[in-house]
């Protein structure tokens, strides 16, 4: 026998072993091709973790105030179209309609403030809602629905649980909405501008949770543009922050001022060549010109500032 002969021999057992694995999966390749053209599987009942839609929820629950709002409407993210409304926020109701105590269902009532945010945050977290995690009333345990109300809100806008903005912010901030009743001008008052104007509750990069730039000045300058210069001679209390000389919430001096004029003034100016206090005897005799109206503005007039080549008084 030749030695190629003897070498096929050896082979054989190999080569019949490799036709019957091949022949079986063309067999279970058969039967999944078969399978595919069946209809899949009935679906379970609804248990635990499975949507029931909004009509179920209809049955028991007066909801019939959500139908057309942004909320009735919303998709529960990885479900049909038809799913809406209730389980998108409170979860799925298959274990909640079958179980007689009617449990399993998020109620936000008895929540931690925290949960409910991180479950408002699941669709709010963009635009201005971006930076709620981390922000200030975030950190002091405050949740959504410590300002918001989705199926009994008492605002025209933004579903608050109170009638308006400085009503909603006056529950916490109550000394800084009382001050916008002292001063005779005051555009919050008189309905121009409101809260949420110049801060954004939800959070942001500024200080005091401002809309508008890094700090103080810039939230200011974007309605009170002419002050913000660069001016050739800066006065640096105007500089430093607007809030220095003005109260933003209201006052009962003139153009919002923290002190009425001098005394204002003369927190910083105290070793001028005028005198230190404008009602002692020496500036009485000479006829002071702070006797007019008690104002430094009298002559200092470009008080933020002067663009003068001698305006470093900051004089008309």
């Amino acid at each position: 026998m030749s030695r190629h002969s003897h070498a096929l021999r050896k082979l054989a057992p190999a080569f019949l072993s490799a036709v019957v694995v091949a022949a079986c999966l063309v067999v279970l390749a058969g039967r999944v091709v078969a399978a595919a053209g069946q209809d899949p599987a009935p679906a379970p009942a609804p248990g635990q973790g499975e949507y029931v839609g909004a009509d179920t929820c209809l049955t028991c629950h007066d909801t019939q105030g959500l139908q057309g709002t942004a909320h009735g409407n919303t998709k529960i993210p990885g479900t049909p179209m038809a799913l809406k409304g209730c389980e998108s926020c409170h979860g799925p109701g298959g274990a909640h309609v079958q179980d007689e105590n009617h449990g399993h269902m998020k109620k936000f009532a008895h929540m931690p403030a925290g949960q409910v945010s991180e479950t408002c945050v699941t669709c709010h977290n963009r635009s201005e809602h971006a930076m709620w995690e981390g922000s200030a009333h975030a950190a002091r345990s405050l949740g959504c629905t410590t300002c918001h109300s989705v199926h009994s809100p008492k605002s025209e806008h933004g579903q608050l649980v109170k009638v308006n903005q400085v009503e909603l912010c006056a529950t916490c901030h109550k000394p800084q909405v009382m001050k916008q009743l002292r001063s005779s001008h005051m555009p919050v008052r008189e309905g121009k501008m409101t809260c949420t104007t110049c801060h954004n509750p939800h959070g942001s990069t500024n200080v005091k949770q401002l809309r508008v730039g890094n700090y103080v000045n810039e939230a200011c300058y974007s309605c009170h543009a002419e002050k913000r210069g660069p001016f050739l001679w800066e006065h640096a209390a105007g500089r430093e922050a607007c809030s220095t000389c003005h109260d933003p919430h209201g006052s009962n001096n003139d153009r919002m001022l923290v002190v009425r004029q001098p005394m204002l003034c003369q927190r910083c100016h105290i070793g001028t060549r005028h005198p230190a206090t404008p009602y002692d005897g020496a500036a009485l005799a000479a006829g002071s010109n702070r006797l007019i109206v008690r104002g430094c503005v009298n002559c200092h007039q470009t008080i933020h500032g002067s663009n003068h080549p001698s305006g470093q008084w900051f004089q008309r």
